[in-house]
């Protein structure tokens, strides 16, 4: 269906074709009918006398009605086509017309000049090619061949009864021919320049959108960077603070109602606070999802952050067992087997955060359990595995069968798709399921990358 600002245009070009052409034809008319006036002699034999654009040009007088209406057809051939859809085939009907009026009749209207400087105006500005454009300047050729051509073979200024053309053509008709060859160019030129600036306007257009595009990107990004952080770090301190509120008021010899109603409360502020951080975080991941935000991960932000904010590393995996021990109240073990050797800090941290972010899934859904983290080094691969021994993945299914919802340890969480994405950002990858002897079990295998002032090919700084 067409749209309505096309058939605007449409209707629009037809109206202009339209008064180009009764211009022309009322110019032709003006002109015949002032000349039969002014020379009746003319009329009496005949004969035809040229006219033109040009200053002083004569009339048309005396034109038997065929040469009336070919001059007609001309003038209407030399305008109305101006306006059609495609500029190559208007320019060059237009021309021809204009050519033909020209050397049969030294006939070219003011409509008709008009025409001919829009349709060159309209293929340069039109023209996506040099070949439009050469085109539009090639207009003119012709017209200052025409002029060239009279003025190497002057003639005389024909006497009546003389027949109509170049043949007889005066002073005037070169003149006409040389304002048109000067005039089509300085259109076209016009027009190109037209569209150098629409051009230039959508260039910078363009750039202003994909710039902003890209700090969306950027943004959207970072979102999901801070998100990630916040749940792997803060959640895990928060986590904390709860097991260790009701630890310690099933654990604390001789505790009054009053203190155990207080580490109650601690406890249940600490998971409201978790709650709607979590649902915070919710929609800075579903904003940068939707964006189609990329987390930005790996050695070089590690070491960009480093002097502000030290990330934790695999050497920080005691302490987290232990504390992990301390705040859950069960056995938690950390076995470490092959050459210990420094990684690469983006590996390192993605590797402390996968088990940490294990550690508190344990703790929260598998109270009292034994929690076995296992490092193993390779020459290839730094491979890990956090494994417990409580109900696994089948309790959790059975509870779904009696209504009851599954733990967001066995759903799509944050937690899992955050191990998910901080190993696939180091070039690794994260399996999560049930254990070989029942429980949970993640496993993950990272790439043992060395950085590059250990290898000794990086350069000192």
């Amino acid at each position: 269906m067409e749209e309505p600002g096309a058939r605007g245009q449409v209707v629009l070009g037809a109206a202009l074709g339209a008064a180009l052409g009764l211009a022309s034809v009322a110019e032709l008319a003006a002109r015949l009918v002032a000349g039969s006036t002014r020379t009746a002699a003319a009329v009496t034999t005949g004969s035809a006398v040229h006219t033109g654009l040009a200053s002083g040009a004569t009339t048309h007088t005396g034109v038997s009605v065929t040469n009336a209406l070919l001059m007609c057809a001309f003038c209407l051939l030399a305008t109305v086509p101006a306006v059609l859809p495609r500029p190559v085939v208007a320019a060059a009907t237009v021309c021809l017309a204009a050519v033909l009026s020209l050397v049969l009749f030294e006939l070219v209207t003011v409509a008709g000049a008009a025409a001919l400087l829009f349709v060159a105006y309209r293929l340069a500005r039109a023209g996506t090619g040099g070949g439009a454009r050469v085109l539009a300047v090639a207009l003119a050729v012709p017209f200052l061949g025409i002029a060239v051509a009279l003025a190497a073979s002057p003639r005389p200024t024909p006497v009546v009864g003389t027949v109509s053309g170049l043949a007889g053509a005066g002073g005037d008709t070169s003149v006409l021919a040389v304002l048109l060859a000067s005039a089509i160019p300085v259109a076209a030129l016009a027009g190109m320049a037209r569209r150098a600036r629409e051009d230039s306007r959508t260039v910078v257009a363009v750039r202003e959108l994909t710039e902003g595009v890209l700090a969306e990107h950027l943004a959207r990004g970072e979102r999901a960077r801070i998100a990630r952080e916040l749940h792997d770090v803060v959640a895990h301190h928060i986590s904390m603070i709860a097991v260790q509120a009701e630890t310690a008021r099933l654990t604390t010899p001789g505790l009054t109602a009053t203190g155990a109603q207080r580490f109650a409360a601690i406890g249940d502020t600490a998971r409201a606070g978790l709650t709607e951080m979590r649902r915070l975080l919710g929609v800075l991941r579903e904003d940068a999802v939707a964006g189609g935000g990329r987390e930005l991960d790996g050695a070089e932000t590690t070491r960009r952050h480093a002097a502000r904010h030290p990330q934790p590393g695999l050497p920080q995996l005691g302490e987290l067992v232990d504390e992990a021990r301390d705040a859950s109240g069960t056995a938690a073990r950390l076995i470490v087997s092959g050459p210990v050797t420094r990684l690469d800090p983006g590996v390192e941290l993605a590797a402390y955060r996968i088990v940490q972010e294990a550690l508190t899934n344990a703790r929260r859904h598998a109270p009292g359990a034994a929690v076995d983290v296992e490092l193993r080094y390779a020459d290839d691969a730094l491979r890990l595995r956090v494994r417990d021994n409580g109900p696994g993945p089948a309790a959790a299914a059975a509870k779904a069968t009696r209504a009851e919802p599954a733990g967001p340890r066995y759903s799509s969480g944050h937690g899992l798709l955050g191990m998910r994405e901080r190993a696939a950002a180091a070039g690794g990858s994260v399996s999560t399921g049930e254990g070989p002897g029942g429980g949970f079990c993640v496993e993950a295998e990272l790439p043992a990358k060395t950085p590059d002032a250990m290898t000794g090919t990086g350069t000192g700084s």
